[in-house]
């Protein structure tokens, strides 16, 4: 198989996982190194340029991620597929995880002036945020941080994307 036919494999695989897919894995699937992988890689990102999708890269993964440019779009394709939107209160909470993570219910509570439970719960639901351990200190309180989820529903590659707090 020649490099093309890899670049188009490598999309389909991606497509068809739906999910981030480990750069080790992708080099069992096709028998080749990191290396070869990658360039292939940096070749579709080429190829997706003028696209409505291209590649997302975060934690040793890669998958396929619409353009945020099109969300409008797909926003109005989904709107009768999944449920309402996070509540301002919510955004509000997952905003303070993304920029302060790993952060605890009662930081977040402090910070916010209010209870989270709720908030929590909902973020936790959407797979926004997950569980990243324990504060070691009394209690041992749960540590919240952002997930793939949250950067592929925010079409950034890793946190260093997210905007500069004012």
């Amino acid at each position: 198989m020649d490099s093309v036919n890899y670049l188009a494999a490598i999309e389909a695989v991606l497509f068809a996982s739906g999910d981030p897919v480990a750069i080790g894995k992708l080099c069992e699937v096709f028998q080749v190194t990191e290396l070869e992988l990658i360039q292939w890689l940096e070749r579709l990102e080429i190829a997706l340029a003028d696209r409505g999708v291209h590649l997302v890269r975060a934690d040793g993964a890669v998958q396929m991620a619409a353009d945020k440019k099109y969300n409008a779009y797909i926003e109005r394709l989904t709107d009768n597929l999944r449920p309402a939107r996070l509540s301002a209160p919510t955004l509000e909470t997952l905003a303070i995880i993304a920029y302060r993570q790993p952060v605890t219910r009662p930081e977040i509570e402090e910070i916010r002036g209010v209870k989270v439970e709720k908030a929590l719960n909902t973020l936790l639901a959407y797979d926004m945020i997950t569980e990243v351990g324990r504060r070691d200190t009394t209690g041992r309180p749960i540590l919240y941080g952002t997930t793939e989820e949250f950067l592929r529903h925010f079409g950034i590659n890793d946190l260093s994307e997210l905007p500069e707090m004012p």
